[in-house]
C-alpha cells in the first residue's frame, strides 16, 4: 500500500502547461506514463469538490495535529477528520450544518467525529478557516491486458479565506495537484506510477495537505493568534523596552478579540479579553517604576473601567457554561426545576451584553485603545534608541525588573500566606488569591528570561495554590450571586417555588466546595512557600546560569 505522503505530488507551471481538456492530466505526465500504461479518462468519475475546513479562532485542532474537512457534495455532506499527513480517523455524514453563524463544536451533528472534535475545542465555536473548490479529473491507467491497475486523480482547486472583518475574502490558486490510488490486487503498478512520476522533472512529493497548503498560499499561519503574553525579550534589554513590548502584545491580544466578543461568537472571546486587560493592569501596578507615573495613573484607570465593564457578562456566562454540570449535581430537586433559572440567566445576560456591545463599540474604548499603542510605542522606541539611560548610573535591565518584582511578589504570598489561621475572615483568603494571580502574570511575563526547568517547578506549585484559592472563591462569589439572582427573580415573578428550592440546594453544595478549599489550603501553601517551595523559586530567581546539579538538588 502506498503511504499518503508518497502518492501525492504537485507540479510546477512548467509541467502545468498544455493541459489537455479531453484529458485533464498534463501531457508531460501521460508521456511518461505512457512508458508501461494506456491512460484512459474516466468522465463518470470527474466530480467537482467542495470543501471547507474548520477550527477554532485559538487552533485547537491544529495544535492537536488534526484537521476537520466538511466535504461537501450533491449527495450530501461529510465532516472528515483526519490527522495532518492525511491519516483518517474519523468521518460522519451530515445534514444542514454549518449553520448561517459559527456553531459551537458541541451543537455539531451527532457522530465519531463530534465525539472527537468537542472534547479538543471545548466553549468554542468552528469558523471556517479555508474553502477550497475545482474540479477533480480521473484517469484509469490500464496494462497491457487491458486490466485497470491503478488510478491517477488530478485536482485543479483553489482556495478562499473568509474575512468578514475586512469585508471581503482573499482566494489563491494552489498548484495542480496529483494522487495515485493502487487497485486491489495490483499493488506493483502503483508504486511504479509513483517512480514515474517522480522522476519527472517540476514534479514533486506533496509535503502539505490540501489545508495546510491553502493556509499557506493565503498567507495565513496559526501562530498569527495572540494568547499569551509571550514577547521578545532579553536579560539587558532595557526594563522599559520590555514593559512596553509586554503591554503591547496584551494589547494586541485584546483588540484581536474585540470583534469575536462584539459578533458573540463564542464566550471565549470575551475570556481572552478579560484576562489581556487583568494582565494589562497587573503589569501597569506591578512594574510602575519604568512607567511615566501620569501614565501609570490614567491608564491604571482606564484599565480599571474595561475590566469592570466586562465582569457581568462574563459572570452570567460563566453560570450559563456551568449550567448542565450544576443542574447533574442536584439530589433533593430535579434539573428540569432549574429552567426558569437558565432562562432568567440568558435574558440578563442579552441585556449585559447589549450593554457591554455598545461600550466596546464606543468613543471611549476606541480611545483608549489608539492613545494606549500610541504611549506604548514611544516608550518602547524611546527607552531602546543608545544612550537613552544615561541619567542613571546603572540603568535597569530587563532582567533586574524580572528579579526584584517577581522576588517581591512572593515574598508577599509568604507573609500573607502564615498570617491566615483557621478563623481568618474569608477576604485574608481572597486578597492572597489576588496576589498570587500578579505572581503568576509576573512569572508569565518574565518566562523567556527564567530557566525553562526552574520556572515549570514553581509555576506548577503556584498553579496547584491558585485552583484552591479560586475554587474557596469562586463558591462565596457564586453563591452571593445566586442569592442576588434568587432575590431579582422573585421581584420580576420568575421564581417558581420549586426554582427556588433547587437554587438553595445549588447554594449549599457551594457551601461544602468552599469548606473543602479551606481545608486543603494549609497542605497547598506549604508545598508552595514551605522550605522546598522557597529554594525552588531562589532557583528560578538566580537566572538561567545556575548549574545542572543545583537545579536537580531541589527537585523533589
Amino acid at each position: 500500500m502506498i503511504t499518503p505522503a508518497l502518492r501525492g505530488f504537485v507540479l510546477d507551471a512548467s509541467v502545468e502547461d498544455g493541459v489537455d481538456p479531453a484529458q485533464d492530466v498534463p501531457p508531460a505526465v501521460l508521456t511518461a506514463l505512457s512508458q508501461a500504461f494506456t491512460s484512459v479518462p474516466d468522465r463518470g468519475a470527474a466530480r467537482t469538490r467542495r470543501c471547507l475546513f474548520l477550527d477554532t479562532f485559538d487552533w485547537r485542532l491544529y495544535r492537536a495535529g488534526l484537521v476537520l474537512e466538511l466535504e461537501q457534495a450533491r449527495g450530501g455532506s461529510r465532516l472528515l477528520l483526519s490527522k495532518a499527513d492525511g491519516t483518517p480517523q474519523a468521518d460522519q455524514a451530515v445534514t444542514g450544518w454549518p449553520p448561517r453563524r459559527p456553531g459551537l463544536a458541541w451543537d455539531m451533528p451527532a457522530g465519531p467525529v463530534r465525539d472527537r472534535v468537542v472534547v479538543l475545542a471545548g466553549p468554542r465555536a468552528l469558523l471556517p478557516v479555508v474553502k477550497a473548490a475545482g474540479t477533480v479529473g480521473v484517469t484509469r491507467l490500464v496494462n497491457t491486458d487491458g486490466k485497470t491497475v491503478a488510478r491517477l486523480y488530478a485536482e485543479n482547486l483553489s482556495v478562499t479565506s473568509p474575512a468578514p472583518s475586512a469585508g471581503g475574502t482573499t482566494t489563491a490558486v494552489l498548484p495542480f495537484r496529483l494522487s495515485v490510488a493502487g487497485v486491489r490486487g495490483y499493488p506493483g503498478p502503483a508504486r511504479k506510477v509513483v517512480g514515474l512520476l517522480a522522476a519527472l522533472p517540476g514534479v514533486t512529493h506533496a509535503s502539505q495537505g490540501v489545508f495546510a497548503a491553502g493556509l499557506a498560499a493565503l498567507g495565513r499561519h496559526p501562530a498569527e493568534h495572540i494568547s499569551g503574553p509571550d514577547a521578545e525579550l532579553t536579560a539587558d534589554m532595557p526594563a522599559a523596552t520590555a514593559v512596553a513590548r509586554l503591554l503591547l502584545r496584551q494589547l494586541d491580544t485584546l483588540e484581536q478579540n474585540v470583534d469575536g466578543v462584539l459578533r458573540d461568537i463564542d464566550t471565549e472571546f470575551l475570556h481572552d479579553l478579560r484576562v489581556a486587560v487583568r494582565r494589562t493592569r497587573s503589569a501597569i501596578k506591578l512594574l510602575a517604576e519604568v512607567l511615566p507615573e501620569d501614565v501609570a495613573a490614567h491608564y491604571g484607570a482606564e484599565f480599571k473601567w474595561l475590566g469592570d465593564l466586562t465582569t457581568p457578562t462574563r459572570d452570567l456566562d460563566v453560570h450559563l457554561l456551568g449550567f448542565d454540570a450544576t443542574a447533574g449535581q442536584l439530589r433533593a430537586a430535579a434539573p428540569a426545576d432549574l429552567e426558569p433559572f437558565r432562562l432568567f440567566l440568558h435574558h440578563r445576560r442579552a441585556r449585559e451584553f447589549r450593554r457591554l456591545a455598545a461600550a466596546l463599540r464606543g468613543p471611549r474604548f476606541r480611545a483608549l485603545a489608539q492613545d494606549w499603542r500610541k504611549v506604548l510605542l514611544e516608550l518602547r522606541d524611546a527607552s531602546a534608541r543608545p544612550g537613552a539611560g544615561r541619567r542613571r548610573r546603572r540603568p535597569l535591565a530587563a532582567a533586574a525588573l524580572a528579579t526584584a518584582t517577581t522576588g517581591k511578589a512572593f515574598r508577599r504570598i509568604v507573609s500573607q500566606g502564615r498570617a491566615i489561621t483557621a478563623e481568618s475572615a474569608p477576604e485574608s483568603l481572597h486578597n492572597l488569591r489576588k496576589r498570587a494571580k500578579e505572581l503568576r502574570y509576573l512569572l508569565e511575563f518574565f518566562a523567556p528570561l527564567h530557566d525553562p526547568h526552574a520556572y515549570r517547578k514553581v509555576v506548577g506549585d503556584l498553579k496547584s495554590l491558585q485552583d484552591c484559592l479560586g475554587d474557596f472563591q469562586d463558591s462565596q462569589v457564586q453563591r452571593e450571586e445566586l442569592q442576588a439572582l434568587a432575590a431579582q427573580m422573585l421581584a420580576a415573578g420568575a421564581a417558581p417555588a420549586a426554582t427556588l428550592l433547587a437554587m438553595g440546594e445549588i447554594a449549599a453544595n457551594l457551601i461544602d466546595s468552599q469548606a473543602a478549599a479551606r481545608d486543603d489550603f494549609a497542605r497547598r501553601f506549604a508545598r508552595f512557600a514551605g522550605p522546598a517551595g522557597q529554594q525552588r523559586v531562589a532557583v528560578l530567581l538566580a537566572g538561567p546560569g545556575q548549574d545542572k546539579a543545583a537545579q536537580e538538588k531541589t527537585a523533589e
